[in-house]
């Protein structure tokens, strides 16, 4: 495959995990005088859990900063990018690949990473049906396979590395549709989407975040194991990050940062407020971070050649 340009260049940028919208003004002993805060939700969020889930965390940003913050789940990652770099979002939580390709244009910040199931790393994975014939990677040449979203790590950067390391021709995934692979790819809009596809048997293989099979994200791993094994497993994955728009000042970005730091554990609780219940979160915690957390994804995506041309690609699906 061609290689069209080096992916990125480790920085020293800072992020954070969510989008801000509006104009915000500064003045007095608070960064924002006037505006609303817009925060971006990953797309791999379903919509029904928006509300019950990150309910904590609207109420808390609202009070910190004394204004009404409104959260949306976004279409894609790309649309998350592209509404940061024109500040029409402020801040927003979105996936490794697609907040680095994001600085890489100067379209994002990272700011923080956030931390989930007891780690700070997790992994990719390609699964088949138990009664799949399937038995390696290289097997996946001319089956269909479904991934995430494009600019998704673990539900498609990842599982197209491994494919195309297996020697099976990826084409010009995942910036272009596919036509050119020795494969049908699938792109499902969401891990747990990805896992269904698979599961109802629509696809032959499925590429989606580790998290599907082991934890309740979707199916128990009990039913997971009854559907599926895994074919390729990928670990070490940097967890996703909270990203910023550049168009905020510097004194909006760190109060941002500071305000998810000092925050309290009862925000990644939900709706109900207790610990261990459905309406959690799957991130618990957040530290301090920078694009350089995410070199290993960056090496990735170089490797395959990938770059800001995906952001045109025109296939968000």
């Amino acid at each position: 495959m061609t290689r069209r340009r080096d992916f990125l260049k480790t920085a020293g940028a800072v992020g954070s995990i969510g989008a801000l919208t509006g104009c915000l003004g500064i003045g007095g002993s608070q960064p924002f005088n006037d505006g609303e805060i817009d925060m971006n939700i990953s797309p791999s969020v379903p919509t029904e859990d928006l509300q019950p889930q990150y309910g904590p965390i609207r109420e808390y940003i609202s009070n910190e900063f004394d204004r009404t913050t409104k959260m949306n789940i976004a279409n894609n990652y790309a649309s998350v990018i592209e509404a940061l770099g024109s500040g029409t979002t402020d801040i927003a939580e979105t996936g490794p690949f697609a907040a680095a390709l994001g600085v890489n244009e100067g379209d994002a910040e990272v700011i923080l990473q956030r931390k989930g199931y007891g780690t700070w790393t997790y992994k990719s994975i390609i699964a088949v049906p138990n009664d799949s014939d399937i038995e390696e990677v290289s097997d996946l040449e001319g089956k269909s396979v479904a991934f995430s979203d494009p600019l998704s790590t673990s539900g498609a950067l990842y599982p197209l590395y491994n494919i195309s390391q297996a020697g099976v021709n990826i084409g010009n995934l995942p910036e272009g549709n596919g036509s050119q692979a020795a494969f049908d790819a699938v792109f499902a809009g969401g891990h747990v989407s990805s896992y269904e596809q698979l599961a109802d048997g629509q696809v032959d293989a499925a590429g989606m975040g580790g998290f599907v099979r082991d934890t309740s994200t979707g199916p128990t791993p009990d039913e997971f194991e009854s559907t599926a094994r895994t074919l390729q497993e990928s670990t070490g994955l940097p967890r996703a990050p909270i990203v910023v728009s550049p168009e905020l000042s510097d004194d909006r970005k760190d109060a941002l940062q500071q305000a998810f730091i000092d925050a309290p554990d009862s925000i990644y609780y939900g709706q109900d407020g207790e610990e261990g219940t459905d309406d959690d979160l799957w991130f618990n915690d957040v530290r301090e971070a920078g694009v350089d957390k995410y070199q290993s994804v960056i090496d990735v995506a170089t490797e395959l050649g990938v770059g800001a041309e995906i952001f045109e690609s025109g296939d968000d699906s």
